[in-house]
């Protein structure tokens, strides 16, 4: 079989989900089943891929996608007991008191304070938590969701303390060729890895510039009363201010202590600098702009969540309303920087399979080190007495949360099962390259040397299938060197591209758009979220592609 055909027949399920959900408007509840299928019959029938390694990849799928679930559960308890409890309605009242210009709102909730959140939690959390503030503070749904995956871009290389780097590029460069390569060049692997998290944020610098820039004017375009571009643009001034107190802090991180805090100390940075800059009026536009009144709201812009606002009978100030985000800023940070030993203890609490059906494949999952249990669920129970809610609050609010995972829930358990068989199917016995390395393969043939061009377009593709710029790396990154080495160019800068690529494909990352859907309540729109996204992640991509061109044969050709 030509390599061709196999990269086609490989597509088929990706393109499957593209016209089913884009096109037919299909929700994900539908459409990944279906994909999910073709994918099976590919493995089965093309590839040829021993049963064993196809019930193992899928088992495998079933306990991550359990494992996202819980997170978007944990996540919607906390959000209903702090609405249960009236502390929403302070948070709301603090943002109002900071600024009522939804497109400011937009920048600090989305990038700012979810860059953060995407450092210290990652796998789906912010998305999860973002989605459902902007909500409550009186977004229509499907602009917090598409607002939220804008925003969790650019902090996602170095997201959940470096792991898309350390652990994604890490794990999969770490081979006995490439470690004597690296010493013919004077260069240990640690030194290896922390070039290739530095080279990812300088090409982060002028995409994360413009990113909070790009989330305004989709709001305006999509949820303003004229559906205008310019009253996006309108706000440029403060938008790249926001984008540059994010990425200025990162860079200097990642230079001069590694992958592990750039996103970290970016957001907190960028809090501290970006709201009393917006409370001093810098460069905020006088003319406020607000989404039109809720009765000419269009009907997909809704969930079923609804989020009108409780008043507390007992008097919350505005640091007790915040004191559960910022335990969970707190526990999260502390529960996973290596240097401490919390992160060691949590993991200890494991459930593990034996290899699963006679392959190397094994199912595992960390209850206590999952942020759906700590510290989401840990919160929320902290919350009862905070709060002094009653059983009945506290009922509103758990009952709620479980109510709204029945759909996400279908449609995971179908989406990562599918990403895990693409991945498990170069076994097979005609040694045909695994699924999206096929594709990826074929569209290097293509493309030769202006391969840097659309390196980030693959790392995207990763992110897309298998819903995580970590499995993204691991998926393409010895691929992407082995690229460089063939080229004769850069392998770090392009390794950095791979990484850039996938944080941005979160953009229509459809385990994450399933997962901001659920904590907002929208069923079915997840095609229409993909299908105005793309634009943007298109026009980002090859920006990121342009630049990649110039540092790897103008700028910087030296690079190892």
């Amino acid at each position: 079989m030509t390599d061709g055909i196999l990269a086609l027949l490989a597509a088929i399920p990706i393109l499957a989900i593209f016209i089913l959900m884009v096109g037919f408007r299909w929700p994900a509840t539908k459409a990944m089943p279906f994909a999910f299928f073709i994918t099976l019959l590919l493995a089965l029938f093309v590839w040829k891929t021993p049963m064993n390694w196809i019930l193992a990849s899928s088992l495998n799928g079933v306990f991550i996608a359990l494992t996202i679930i819980l997170i978007v559960f944990g996540a919607l308890t906390l959000l209903f007991s702090l609405r249960e409890s009236g502390a929403l309605t302070i948070i709301n009242e603090g943002f109002s008191y900071v600024s009522s210009d939804r497109r400011i709102q937009t920048i600090i909730i989305a990038w700012m304070f979810g860059g953060f959140l995407e450092a210290s939690a990652g796998f789906g959390a912010p998305i999860a938590l973002v989605a459902p503030l902007l909500l409550s503070i009186g977004f229509p749904a499907m602009a917090s969701v598409m607002v939220a995956l804008v925003g969790n871009s650019t902090p996602v290389s170095f997201g959940t303390v470096g792991t898309p780097t350390l652990i994604g590029i890490g794990t999969s460069l770490n081979t006995p060729s490439i470690l004597s390569t690296l010493s013919e060049h004077g260069m240990t692997y640690s030194e290896f890895i922390h070039k290739i998290g530095v080279w990812t944020a300088i090409q982060h610098f002028i995409p994360g510039m413009l990113m909070p820039l790009i989330m305004v004017v989709l709001l305006t375009r999509f949820f303003g009363e004229r559906k205008s571009i310019r009253e996006g643009l309108a706000i440029w001034p403060y938008a790249i201010f926001a984008g540059l107190c994010f990425v200025v802090p990162s860079l200097i991180v990642a230079i001069f202590l590694g992958p592990e805090f750039p996103s970290l100390i970016g957001g907190l940075v960028g809090l501290i600098i970006l709201v009393p800059a917006t409370k001093a009026g810098f460069l905020v536009p006088k003319k406020v702009w607000d989404f039109p009144d809720k009765k000419l709201w269009e009907p997909n812009w809704t969930g079923s969540i609804s989020m009108n606002s409780h008043i507390s009978k007992n008097h919350i100030s505005i640091f007790k309303a915040w004191l559960p985000y910022i335990l969970i800023g707190v526990l999260l940070v502390t529960a996973r920087v290596s240097f401490l030993p919390f992160s060691a203890w949590l993991k200890t609490v494991t459930l593990a399979s034996p290899k699963l059906f006679g392959t190397s494949v094994v199912a595992s999952f960390e209850i206590l080190n999952n942020p759906g249990v700590m510290p989401f669920m840990l919160i929320s129970l902290f919350c009862i007495p905070l709060y002094k809610m009653n059983k009945n609050q506290v009922g509103i609010a758990w009952k709620g949360a479980i109510k709204s995972i029945r759909n996400p829930l279908i449609a995971m358990v179908f989406t990562v099962p599918m990403v895990r068989i693409m991945m498990q199917s170069g076994t097979n016995p005609n040694d045909y390259l695994s699924m999206p390395v096929a594709m990826a393969q074929y569209i290097v043939d293509l493309f030769k040397g202006a391969w840097p061009l659309v390196d980030s377009f693959t790392g995207a593709l990763g992110a897309f299938i298998a819903g995580s710029n970590a499995v993204s790396n691991m998926l393409f990154s010895l691929f992407q060197y082995s690229i460089a080495d063939d080229l004769g160019i850069s392998h770090i800068i392009i390794v950095a591209l791979q990484n850039v690529g996938g944080a941005l494909g979160n953009l229509i990352n459809v385990q994450k758009i399933v997962t901001g859907c659920a904590t907002v309540g929208l069923i079915g729109i997840e095609g229409l979220i993909i299908k105005r996204n793309l634009l943007p992640l298109v026009f980002i991509t090859l920006l990121t592609g342009i630049i990649g061109l110039l540092l790897v044969y103008v700028i910087s050709p030296g690079v190892f």
